[in-house]
């Protein structure tokens, strides 16, 4: 039997804060098996998560300022969340800021090199350029990691920022990103006043606009096949001048939000096996998951809060112990690279 702890580390488009996953991974046999010991997230200030909102827009030097501060964080926030506890790595996803590999490119932000540095420990991060540069979209990564710590399931969706799914088959995994979540979301309520719409609740006393749910279900991403991936900019130029048509009650636009979120992810789930494990924040919105149950066929499950909150973290921990195994990280099958690869730049402290 080997026996690896890993801190994974996860900071979402949704900008909640920095998802920490304290994670003990056992191998025996060939079969993976795992226990989160820990687990909390640490919420940004106002003033950081603007500068997260604003930075693919500004000078290259704040982008390098902000890499170099992100990574200070981590790494401060990994210290004290460890507080002396033996741990093998820290495997940090960072924050992505953009995400284009139709161009090439792909940048999480949050230096490795601090984070060693600040932690004193091998620690793992830019999983994902090396899947772009084999022609891959660098995401998602975390379908390697569902299939090896739950093999009872066989499709997977996770409601973020982004909602994506996975689809385990007996011919390999398909996974992509579905649609926009908690960015279009968390944007519409901060308008009220509130960082979110908590369990749905205004969305709920809203009306569908059919004109504006026929406008977002008609936006050209969701006709393109898999392999597919989305960034922030997608929504920014895309989703955030539909969403803002301030001439339309509030309530109705989250409520819309909300209907095209569910048909789009129904769309995705015809003809899967179930049940279907729903983990991140949008599982957490009663008033979503109520919609997605009602326009699918298929199961609905949401697992107990730890690993709603922290799967990607959890995920990003198994990858962390991957690649220090030297074995693979990306799914060319899943991205569209030309092959597999062992993803992420390691810094060894000593």
């Amino acid at each position: 039997m080997s026996i690896y702890r890993a801190l994974g580390v996860m900071s979402g488009s949704s900008l909640d804060g920095l998802d920490l996953a304290l994670c003990e991974f056992q191998l025996e046999d060939g079969c993976w098996s795992y226990a989160i010991e820990n687990a909390r997230t640490i919420p940004y200030t106002e003033a950081f998560r603007e500068r997260l909102r604003q930075v693919m827009h500004g000078k290259a030097l704040e982008l390098a300022e902000l890499d170099r501060d992100m990574g200070d964080i981590i790494g401060q926030a990994c210290r004290e969340f460890l507080s002396g506890k033996k741990v093998d790595m820290v495997a940090s996803h960072g924050h992505t800021v953009f995400h284009q590999p139709e161009q090439g490119l792909t940048l999480q932000i949050g230096q490795g090199a601090r984070i060693a540095a600040h932690t004193g420990l091998p620690t793992i991060n830019d999983f994902r350029s090396l899947d772009v540069a084999l022609g891959g979209q660098g995401a998602p990564l975390v379908p390697l990691g569902e299939r090896l710590l739950f093999p009872g399931h066989r499709t997977f969706l996770n409601l973020g920022g982004i909602c994506n799914i996975s689809v385990h088959g007996p011919d390999g995994v398909l996974g992509y990103d579905v649609c926009i979540g908690n960015q279009a979301l968390d944007h519409l309520a901060r308008s009220a006043g509130q960082r979110y719409d908590a369990n749905g609740a205004m969305a709920r006393s809203g009306q569908v606009d059919p004109e504006m749910l026929k406008t977002l279900d008609a936006l050209p991403f969701h006709q393109q096949r898999p392999p597919r991936s989305l960034g922030r900019e997608w929504f920014n130029e895309a989703v955030l001048p539909l969403i803002d048509n301030c001439s339309m009650p509030l309530n109705d636009r989250l409520r819309t939000t909300a209907e095209h979120i569910a048909r789009q992810l129904s769309f995705a789930l015809t003809s899967v096996d179930g049940p279907v494990l729903v983990t991140g924040g949008g599982a957490h919105n009663g008033f979503l998951i109520e919609r997605l149950r009602t326009l699918t066929q298929v199961a609905i499950e949401v697992p107990e809060h730890r690993l709603v909150d922290f799967k990607e973290a959890l995920l990003f921990a198994l990858l962390g112990v991957l690649r220090m195994r030297g074995e693979v990280t990306a799914l060319a099958s899943v991205t569209g690279a030309s092959r597999n690869s062992c993803g992420g730049a390691v810094h060894q402290p000593n």
